[in-house]
């Protein structure tokens, strides 16, 4: 019988399904099947209120499992080690180093996890560590299209973060949750995820910078949903949240990516979802303007990629073909399957236009479909 991937189980044990996906990692077949399994739109349900105080003090309730003395030097390491894989991922795609992340989780980690601790604050400084890492392995899947294996991790992030009673954790995986729900077509289970992420601690307890991100894709989650005057708003109380966000803030390394630039890309994908194709691309182009390319060069490619689509559906072909050009160009060395899609849809924007013989368009298709064909699995 070929080996078989559970499903999304809230309630079964953190660690027990943490070894579970590692032992998924190491096995070729059964990492195989949760590439290729469905993502389940069931397991966007979250447990009730009690499932979160329970969670907490399972963690405190743990006789320690291991031999090893966990120290605030270990937590320290694994965030080192987060914020290192987090740039690469923002620079370079989610396809670059997923398997070596996967495993400094499933293994250094784990074991870090089921330690004895110098106190209370420590493991729950841990546990809030190991949220991170494997929100950032479920981010990195859900950026490689992988999407039941981000799922899978996005789930464990939430768990260790309930574990760490880490609210704000908790928030920003949520918000991810959200992000790739409201991607995949699923808006109204998106949009509960994304206000799932703004209820009490979570949104009390996060930084100016962080609450800005939470209400943006909230904004995005009412966008996609059709509600328009709630998603202004949203969108309004997002802007004043960063503007709050100061130099010096106490504020958790998770965030580092987003500032003006991401704001102006989540806004207009908001604004493009009701219909504002004029403000969607005035946001887009901020954004575009305002991003550290050199830094954020997977996200300035989508972005530049999703400025192009939206000024072909305004009709402005020629500004659409220079930002996609730019676009390519900057998606040198970038593995990620959204950057891929944004060509996709690029070529079906210029199909119409190819089949009239403008030379622009079919240059432009002729290097697209170079640069998916140089890139697929």
């Amino acid at each position: 019988m070929p080996p078989s991937i559970a499903g999304v189980d809230w309630n079964l044990d953190t660690l027990a399904s943490l070894a579970d996906l590692g032992r998924i990692s190491v096995d070729a077949g059964r990492r195989s099947l949760l590439g290729a399994a469905a993502y389940s739109v069931a397991a966007l349900a979250l447990p009730a209120s009690s499932w979160w105080t329970s969670m907490a003090d399972r963690s405190t309730e743990r006789s320690a499992l291991g031999s090893i003395t966990v120290g605030r030097g270990d937590v320290e390491a694994v965030r080192e080690m987060v914020l290192l894989f987090s740039r690469l991922d923002q620079r370079r795609g989610g396809g670059h180093a997923s398997s070596s992340v996967v495993q400094y989780l499933t293994s250094d980690v784990a074991r870090y996890l089921q330690g004895a601790y110098a106190d209370d604050r420590v493991r729950r400084e841990m546990f809030s560590a190991a949220s991170e890492l494997a929100y950032l392995v479920g981010w990195m899947a859900f950026d490689s299209a992988e999407h039941s294996a981000a799922q899978h991790f996005f789930t464990a992030s939430v768990k260790l973060a309930a574990e760490g009673d880490d609210p704000a954790m908790a928030a920003h995986t949520l918000r991810a949750m959200a992000h790739q729900a409201i991607d995949l077509g699923h808006a109204r289970q998106g949009l509960a995820l994304a206000a799932a992420s703004m209820e009490g601690d979570r949104y009390r307890l996060a930084s100016p910078r962080e609450r800005a991100l939470l209400g943006v894709v909230h904004a995005r989650g009412l966008a996609a949903t059709g509600n328009k005057a709630a998603a202004a708003s949203a969108l309004i109380k997002a802007e004043n949240d960063l503007a709050k966000a100061e130099p010096g803030d106490d504020e958790p390394s998770r965030v580092f990516f987003f500032g003006e630039a991401s704001l102006a890309h989540e806004t207009g994908c908001a604004l493009r979802d009701i219909g504002d194709l004029p403000g969607a691309a005035k946001e887009l182009r901020r954004s575009v303007r305002t991003r550290k390319a050199a830094t954020f060069t997977r996200t300035h490619a989508v972005t530049l990629g999703y400025l192009g689509a939206v000024q072909a559906r305004q009709g402005n072909l020629d500004e659409a073909c220079g930002n996609w050009s730019t676009a390519l160009e900057a998606m040198d060395g970038i593995r990620s399957a959204r950057a891929r899609q944004t060509v996709a849809d690029m070529r079906s924007a210029l199909s119409p236009f190819r089949r009239r013989g403008i030379t622009t368009a079919a240059e432009l298709d002729a290097r697209a479909a170079a640069y998916l064909a140089a890139t697929a699995a």
